[in-house]
This record gives C-alpha cells, structure tokens and sequence, in this order.
C-alpha cells in the first residue's frame, strides 16, 4: 500500500509530526509562561510576607505604647500624680516641710 499523498508531496505522517511538533512547542511555550508567573508571584508572597512581619511587630509595638499611655491616664486621676504636679511646676510644698535650694545662702 501506498501512503496518502497530501498537498505538494507530504504524507500524513510528515502532517503528524508537523502537528505534535508544533503542539509540543506550544505546550511547552505555556509551561515556561507559568513557571515564570509562578516564580513571579512567589517572589511577591516573600515580599508581603516580610512587609506582614513588619506591621505585625508594629501592631505588638502600639499595643505596648497603649498600655503605657493607658496605665499614665490612670496615674494622672491619683492624688499622688496631682502633688507631684504641684511641687514641680507650681512650687507648693505641705505643711511642716523643709525645703532646700540650691545656690541660695542662709542671709538671703
């Protein structure tokens, strides 16, 4: 038996090949496209894992920055933080309390 004879002389298993050959390019064409993509998108996931990392220790650090400023406003509605506010900045002192300066001389 002969072989089919297609258009200008080729056979059917020239066809074939042709056709898996161009198939098997395309095919790999798609794979190294999706290991590109894939490589490119791992490298995105590390990039916004770390920037995670990062808020998530700046998360912890506003929460301990809370708690300080919490634990101040609790100390400033003491009695104790209002005298010491008033030794500081208004020069009060309690009853019976010796106060020494500095610089100053027993004549002044």
């Amino acid at each position: 038996m002969k072989k089919k004879q297609g258009r200008k002389g080729r056979s059917q298993a020239e066809y074939n090949r042709l056709g898996l050959l161009v198939i098997t390019f395309v095919v790999l064409l798609f794979l190294g496209s999706m290991l590109q993509n894939s490589r490119r998108l791992e490298t995105r996931l590390a990039s916004y894992n770390a920037r995670a990392e990062a808020l998530e220790e700046k998360l912890e650090e506003e929460k301990a920055r809370t708690e300080e400023i919490d634990a101040l406003k609790a100390y400033m509605k003491t009695d104790e933080y209002a005298e010491e506010v008033a030794r500081e900045k208004l020069g009060l002192v309690k009853y019976g309390e010796i106060v020494f300066r500095e610089g100053s001389s027993p004549e002044e």
